[in-house]
Parts: structure tokens; sequence; C-alpha cells
């Protein structure tokens, strides 16, 4: 099944994990791509930006908060029937922030019990990968969705040792 990928667009999701108390921070996007799902906080890169600056930056965005620690624990390569871009999601884990999550105009943050987590709201690959990150495991991701957004159609995820820097797109399996 697969999709032929022309190029990738880099992108960020940061995680704030409560770890005391097993709680995680997810905010509903109330406008653009993901609007109305929980979701982690990230986006795009501005030109001449790192991946990590971009997570900062996002977050700080979002959010309002700063994170203190943040750490790559993995990559989500995500494709979509009839288009030629894929997404690549650097996945970020922060357990200590500053400040207080605020409403902004694109996220209301909210937090969430590990058992409570609102997977019926997010993206249908979320429940996937989320194991994973929530045991601090670096993973790689790649999920082909259907071109509504709604349904994977083909999925491999993976455990690995260190996460690259970028996801070699040679290296895919759903090629």
């Amino acid at each position: 099944m697969g999709v032929i990928v022309e190029k990738k667009k880099p992108l960020t999701l940061v995680l704030t994990l409560d770890e005391k108390n097993q709680k995680i921070l997810l905010g509903m996007k109330k406008r653009g791509f993901g609007s109305n799902k929980f979701n982690g906080f990230g986006g795009k890169l501005e030109p001449g930006e790192t991946v990590i600056q971009a997570a900062h930056r996002e977050l700080e965005e979002e959010a309002m908060i700063r994170a203190v620690d943040m750490d790559k624990i993995g990559i989500n390569l995500f494709t979509f029937e009839n288009d030629p871009v894929a997404l690549e999601v650097h996945v970020f884990r922060s357990t200590q922030f500053q400040g207080t999550p605020t409403e902004t105009e694109e996220m209301r943050p909210e937090w969430f019990s590990y058992d409570m987590i609102p997977f019926d709201s997010m993206w249908a690959d979320d429940r996937l990968w989320f194991p994973l990150f929530l045991k601090g495991q670096h993973f790689l991701g790649e999920f082909h969705f259907s071109e509504d957004q709604k349904r994977i159609l083909e999925q491999d995820l993976r455990s690995v040792s260190q996460v690259p820097d970028e996801y070699d797109l040679s290296q895919r399996k759903l090629a």
C-alpha cells in the first residue's frame, strides 16, 4: 500500500509529564490542522530554526510554559493517501517546566492521569506509541492514514536504542 514520498516536512511535538502524580499535559487544538483533538504542543519550524529550538518556542507559544528539560524520545513519520509530502514529527518529552499552563488562541491545556488519557479525542496513532513514550522508551513510527485522516491504513512502530536526527526515508518499512 504505502505512498510515494517526494519530500518530508519536519514538525515538533512536546509532551509534558508530571511523573510524580502520573499526569500528562495535553492541549485541545482550537484551530488549524488537528483542530478539536487533544495533542501535545508543537508545530512547524521557522526559517533558520533547529528542531529543538522550534520545540521550545512552540511549547511556550501554545501553553505559555518553558521546558527546563527536553529529551527527544521519538520520530513519527505520517503519510496520507494522495499526498506526496510526509510529516516528520520529532517527539519530545519534558518533565520539568517553568510557568503555569495557560490557554492561548491555539490550544487549551489540560492535565490527564495516565489512565485517563482521552484517546478517543486524539489522533488514532497516539494510542499506539503513547505506551512507549510513557515508559521513556525511544521509538520510530510510521503511520499511513486515509485521505480523510481518520483511519490508519498501515503502521510500523519499533523501539530503538537511539533516536536519529531525522527519519531516513530509505529505511521506511511502509514504502
